[in-house]
């Protein structure tokens, strides 16, 4: 039987996680379901129903076990009450401990009241024990197996809420960004943006998750015009980019005895070329078929007719060292 996925949400702003539907005869969008995670028994809604929903063939898939019961939607409505209770325990008792640094952010039951997960988040980079702290919790709120795990600033941005910096009533993170991807202060020099602190930091102390939101957008705009310094042809004449409109695709230029003035990038020629020059070729030689002529050995070399003139010098009236010799001898 061909399985349907469907994407199943836990928490109103968290991840969707796929599940199986063999179990279930009819899923609709909205339905709250029961299902088995890594975390116990939960309870969540379905988010999507694809029309072509994707065909599980290794089996990894795992299953909807049901619909949720409205007995199983008051349960958890029961567990959701004692929530803050826990907070509040783990709170004085971090408090009494002595921890510094720790924040304890939230408390949440799984479905069926099995499992205990406690989120905090710290200041300082170097690792926290919290033995005492779990320890503690365990024997105050058996037979839940408690699980205390460390977030990071974003998500306790989005657990807090709160007015964005932009002036909307919710922020980003808790309206619509389900999950955070990374974000570099390249964009917001690319999209031209302060870099002073203040104005690209959120609320968590990092960059602004609306930083990534018109990047791409920037970037494909960007390529269309000439970087800064770059030298350029006007309608007025020869001059240098200083800056440029990347929403307008308009360019400032610097131009001698003018000044600046805006120009659109149609009516702008590019002088710099940044491609190499393309090196000349070395004439090729062409190969001429020779006979090889043999060298001149001793041997090949015909004998000297002796004349009588051996030792003489070549010049005349000066004698050569042989002969010399020759006259001196007695």
């Amino acid at each position: 039987m061909d399985a349907k996925i469907v994407s199943v949400r836990f928490n109103p702003m968290g991840k969707a996680y796929h599940f199986d539907t063999v179990k279930v005869a009819e899923v609709r969008k909205g339905d709250y379901v029961v299902v088995e995670t890594s975390r116990g028994w939960q309870l969540g809604q379905v988010v999507n129903l694809p029309e072509k929903p994707a065909q599980s063939t290794d089996g990894s898939w795992k299953q909807i076990d049901r619909i949720a019961t409205p007995q199983d939607l008051v349960m958890r409505q029961s567990w959701q009450m004692k929530e803050t209770d826990v907070k509040d325990k783990a709170r004085q008792r971090a408090t009494e401990l002595k921890l510094k640094g720790v924040k304890i952010i939230n408390a949440e039951y799984s479905f069926d009241g099995s499992r205990l997960s406690i989120t905090y988040s710290t200041e300082s980079e170097e690792k926290v024990e919290l033995k005492s702290l779990r320890s503690d919790m365990q024997k105050a709120f058996a037979p839940a197996q408690v699980d205390i795990r460390q977030i990071g600033p974003r998500d306790v941005a989005k657990v807090f809420n709160g007015i964005g910096a932009c002036g909307l009533e919710h922020r980003c993170c808790s309206t619509f960004l389900t999950e955070f991807c990374s974000i570099s202060i390249r964009m917001a020099k690319e999209q031209g943006i302060s870099l002073t602190p203040s104005e690209i930091t959120g609320i968590c102390g990092r960059l602004r998750c609306c930083l990534n939101y018109e990047y791409e957008q920037y970037c494909a705009m960007r390529q269309e015009l000439p970087r800064k310094n770059k030298r350029v042809m006007t309608p007025m004449g020869e001059g240098k980019v200083v800056d440029v409109a990347t929403l307008r695709q308009r360019v400032i230029v610097d131009i001698p005895e003018t000044g600046r003035r805006e120009f659109n990038k149609d009516e702008i020629t590019l002088l710099d070329d940044d491609t190499p020059a393309p090196q000349a070729k070395e004439p090729q030689l062409s190969l001429i078929h020779t006979i090889p002529r043999p060298l001149p050995t001793r041997q090949n070399q015909p004998p000297k007719p002796d004349d009588g003139k051996q030792g003489q010098h070549p010049l005349p009236g000066k004698r050569s060292f042989y002969q010399k010799k020759k006259s001196n001898t007695p």
